[in-house]
């Protein structure tokens, strides 16, 4: 009762600030509200809102079963999740955040993944869209081109990393609530002649279309009643990632104009002298822990600080995400029962491993292959905007398909193990 009094006690004082702040500076409130609103409509509305209605076609139309269950040979033994957390990774490397946040708490509400697999999925597959970390970051930010590829390598490799390390997460949770079941009903669980509960994942288009067929005849809607029903919750999702954007774009700019965040960078200036970084990024830190649109634009503003350790502060903001980008996640996942404290863990992980990838990859990818034709590649200029769409859905089935093909061979290794496997038996 006491802590529920103290956090309510601290939510008023808090707004209670921010509202005397927006009457002290009414004009750093008004422009920074506009330049949030202009983020949200030029950057995030066209990459996430055709996102959100296809995804919400794809699975009223079973695809996402499809698909799940074409990549299970993948998927269950790298990260230990389902296929259709394939389908999630590939839609939220290629959108951004938070579209796999909202696709796996449908998941989780249709009972097509558990309560650990949905926190697994969300942890690794939250990442910033190509196409804002290529066009708006590395080429509009930065002024490189070729910065956008040791930045991708760093950010969506740490991200793979982070989901292999994931796996283990929840390990003994998995387990006791085995034992429950096994508790609930002991004599299917001791039948020495029932089939394993968890067979073999195997690569089966006769399989993947029967899913697809089940999962459209559970669904029943008529196309009018899904395109419908799709617009409308994708529109307001969109309005309150808009609304989270402009509010923290606003709470930064108070802050900033009232001199209070003066203690919180002298606090990070110190502990990046710890470290051995410029204490020239701490702004950009900061700034970044807020929003992430704002503390990458800052990250490459100080000109004093050398190339690598810049990029190096744009890995961690991109993989960190932002308070925003935290707070339009957790009102997500209060769609469903997942919990947002291994989410936050995860960001944080993440941003470290990106920021310390990028470093260690820095000399042998930028140091002497800087002009190397794969690396520009990469970094290609691409548009941002409501220009990027084609090239966000072209990103979009260029990984399904690379999944596709990787849960293929796996299938393929898979069997060949198996046999030989077989043939030493006998």
């Amino acid at each position: 009762m006491n802590l529920a009094r103290f956090t309510t006690s601290l939510m008023v004082i808090t707004l209670a600030t921010v509202g005397v702040l927006m009457l002290s500076y009414p004009q750093a409130s008004w422009e920074a509200g506009v330049t949030g609103l202009a983020i949200w409509w030029e950057v995030l509305f066209p990459s996430l809102f055709p996102f959100f209605v296809i995804s919400e076609l794809m699975l009223g139309f079973g695809i996402v079963h499809f698909i799940g269950k074409l990549l299970d040979p993948l998927m269950k033994p790298l990260f230990r999740i389902p296929g259709s957390g394939g389908f999630v990774a590939a839609m939220g490397f290629a959108s951004g955040y938070p579209v796999s946040a909202k696709l796996a708490t449908k998941l989780r509400q249709q009972q097509l993944i558990s309560r650990i697999e949905g926190e697994r999925l969300v942890a690794f597959t939250t990442s910033s869209d190509p196409i804002f970390l290529i066009g708006a970051v590395s080429v509009g930010f930065f002024g490189s081109s070729k910065l956008a590829g040791i930045l991708a390598l760093a950010h969506y490799g740490s991200a793979l990393i982070l989901g292999f390390v994931m796996r283990f997460y929840g390990t003994s949770q998995v387990t006791l609530d085995q034992e429950i079941c096994h508790q609930i009903n002991p004599v299917k669980s001791s039948t020495p002649s029932s089939k394993p509960s968890n067979p073999p994942a195997k690569f089966s288009l006769r399989l993947a279309l029967r899913a697809m067929h089940e999962a459209r005849q559970n669904d029943g809607r008529s196309l009018g009643e899904l395109l419908k029903q799709a617009i409308s919750s994708s529109l307001q999702l969109m309005a309150v990632v808009g609304g989270l954007v402009v509010v923290f774009s606003v709470i930064l700019e108070l802050l900033t104009a009232s001199g209070m965040m003066t203690l919180l960078y002298a606090s990070i200036e110190s502990f990046l002298g710890l470290t051995g970084l410029p204490s020239a990024l701490a702004e950009p830190f900061v700034g970044g822990m807020f929003e992430v649109t704002l503390g990458a634009k800052a990250a490459a503003a100080p000109a004093a600080v050398p190339l690598i350790y810049k990029a190096a502060a744009a890995a961690f903001i991109l993989s960190w995400g932002g308070l925003s980008v935290h707070a339009q996640v957790a009102s997500i996942l209060n769609g469903a029962d997942l919990r947002y404290a291994p989410f936050l863990a995860a960001r944080f992980i993440h941003g470290i491993m990106a920021m310390v990838l990028l470093l260690l990859l820095w000399n042998p990818l930028m140091g002497s292959q800087t002009d190397s034709a794969w690396l520009n590649s990469l970094g290609k200029e691409m548009p941002t905007g409501w220009s990027s769409i084609p090239d966000a859905f072209l990103i979009f089935l260029k990984m399904i398909s690379v999944l596709l093909i990787l849960s293929l061979l796996a299938q393929i290794i898979h069997r060949l193990l198996t046999r030989g496997e077989g043939r030493s038996r006998k």
